[in-house]
């Protein structure tokens, strides 16, 4: 097949599903995954797509890449996120034993958690230290520390989240789609989420209602397998058949 011709195909595709994976082109038009990821490259450098992790995103879809500063996003739809952060909070309970993942929205939950008795295990310093001067018992966990979002990552990170079974966690989100699920633009800090979400017997995502039908590089869990709190539920979410989504 002809170079040209191949291209257009997966704009094609793109054009039709505005979002396609290497898998799907591979099994669509038969080819190597080589062979896509070049074609993927040099389509993203014409600004005929966004090339993602594992795929290809439409150029005209909400997709974000970038991973804002801590700093930036406590600007952001500060009030929604207290409303959410103030509704999870009330959730937790004396014998919880909590993971609380990295995030402004599950930061602000700390300003409002009655229940010292409960345990709390959190890949964020910010958190972490949040916790402790207010009186709480608190788990850092250990690893690589990610600059922009102050995140705790990698291996060891994920070694010592596979010893816990959490009663509770609550996480954040870059993105909210029924398609692409719950995504995040950095694959060590999805990995993360990820093995925390595993350990979890009930699992929230705390999120504004900005981020629905955005798209972020990776995906970190499928839509339906977390129970969603936020400020809004956006229209075509309300009569959603997956997943459970709580408005506060």
């Amino acid at each position: 097949m002809l170079v040209e011709k191949r291209q257009q195909m997966i704009l094609k595709m793109l054009e039709e599903k505005k979002s396609v994976t290497v898998t799907e082109i591979k099994d669509t038009l038969g080819i190597s995954e080589s062979t896509i990821r070049r074609d993927l490259t040099v389509l993203d450098s014409e600004g005929q797509l966004v090339k993602v992790f594992g795929g290809a995103i439409a150029i005209n879809s909400n997709y974000n890449a970038k991973e804002l500063s801590v700093s930036q996003k406590l600007r952001v739809n500060e009030e929604e996120k207290r409303r959410i952060a103030k509704n999870a909070a009330a959730m937790i309970e004396p014998t919880d034993f909590i993971y609380l993942d990295a995030g402004t929205t599950t930061g602000y939950m700390i300003d409002y958690i009655k229940q010292k008795d409960a345990t709390f295990v959190t890949n964020a310093v910010a958190h972490a230290k949040k916790l402790a001067v207010s009186g709480f018992h608190v788990i850092l966990v250990g690893g690589e520390l990610k600059g922009t979002t102050e995140a705790v990552v990698g291996n060891e990170a994920i070694l010592s989240i596979q010893n816990y079974n959490f009663t509770k966690g609550f996480f954040g989100t870059n993105g909210v789609s029924v398609r692409h699920g719950f995504t995040t633009p950095d694959p060590n800090e999805a990995l993360v989420k990820k093995t925390a979400l595993k350990q979890c017997n009930i699992k929230y995502i705390l999120t504004d209602s900005e981020k629905f039908d955005n798209v972020s590089s990776v995906k970190f869990a499928d839509f339906g397998e977390i129970h969603i709190l936020t400020d809004k539920i956006p229209g075509n979410y309300k009569n959603c058949s997956e997943g459970i989504i709580y408005e506060v």
